[in-house]
């Protein structure tokens, strides 16, 4: 490894300054720190933007937490790159890794000394008549929901071209195994371990309570339409970060993406611990000791 991608959290100062010092750090070894603006200007480096380091770094590093990860996420195009998460905060499900633990991993991820944990992608394409308007990647969940004021919505979703059901509902949600411990979670979806394959949809307060969270195989294509022709201030949203307006009969395509994300693991954390922790699993039964 020579080129080390750095993304650090917008407008944080303490994540520029970790970002300033894990710099100094990869100089010493004669490594190269590839880093937006915000981190560039400081250290004299070349500014260069998300994709441009996806393209070029032989390991990216996270500095901030889950949403930051997701917002290089959609830019990464290649199996090949190790994704090491550093959680500012408290701890992540995607950035597990703590700022204690950072040089010392950093240390043995250089020295080839690591676990990759695969994460499916999905790809999301949007049409308007026919035409598509836009394509992206996402890590965590495709959204399809309606505003605060407007009507229950319905969608037709196909799966390999058989219908499955007309959701009528405030929405639904497509997620990765990575996503099910987010906006699917809160619906009632499942909690899906993270490198299974599988996409899971979720009805957002469905009109019908028989609608339940359904599991697919990852190998499908699933269309989604709005087939609603009164419906205003709908939108179309990829891992809460990039959202589009829908207009009525507009048709979301959703398939597996031709490549994954691996991310480094937490050497002290593994995934079942991040569980306990994240969603306070046992601490109603242990304060009960108390």
């Amino acid at each position: 490894m020579r080129n080390i991608g750095i993304i650090t959290k917008r407008n944080n100062q303490r994540a520029l300054e970790i970002g300033i010092k894990l710099c100094g750090w990869l100089k010493e070894r004669k490594l190269y720190g590839l880093c937006e603006k915000e981190l560039a200007t400081p250290l004299g480096l070349p500014s260069q933007t998300k994709t441009e380091i996806s393209e070029q770094a032989d390991l990216i590093v996270i500095l901030g937490g889950d949403g930051t990860l997701l917002s290089i996420a959609r830019h990464i195009k290649r199996s090949d790159l190790p994704v090491l998460g550093v959680n500012l905060g408290g701890l992540g499900f995607l950035t597990a890794i703590t700022l204690d633990e950072l040089f010392k991993v950093m240390t043995e991820v250089l020295a080839g000394n690591f676990s990759l944990s695969p994460r499916m992608i999905l790809n999301v394409t949007l049409y308007r008549k026919d035409q598509p308007l836009s394509s992206h990647n996402v890590l965590n969940d495709v959204v399809i929901n309606k505003g605060a004021m407007a009507r229950i919505i319905d969608l037709r979703t196909v799966i390999d071209g058989k219908l499955v059901n007309t959701f009528k509902a405030d929405g639904l949600i497509f997620s990765t195994p990575t996503g099910s411990t987010g906006y699917s979670l809160s619906a009632g979806g499942p909690i899906v371990y993270p490198t299974l394959n599988s996409i899971t949809i979720a009805p957002i307060c469905p009109h019908t309570l028989s609608n339940r969270p359904l599991i697919v195989p990852p190998e499908v294509t699933i269309e989604t339409t709005l087939t609603s022709t009164d419906s205003d201030d709908v939108f179309l949203t990829l891992d809460g970060q990039a959202g589009f307006p829908l207009q009525p009969l507009d048709k979301v395509t959703i398939t597996r993406a031709d490549h994954d994300i691996k991310l480094v693991t937490s050497p002290s954390k593994p995934y079942f611990e991040v569980l306990r922790n994240k969603l306070k699993w046992g601490e109603r039964y242990q304060n009960s000791l108390q």
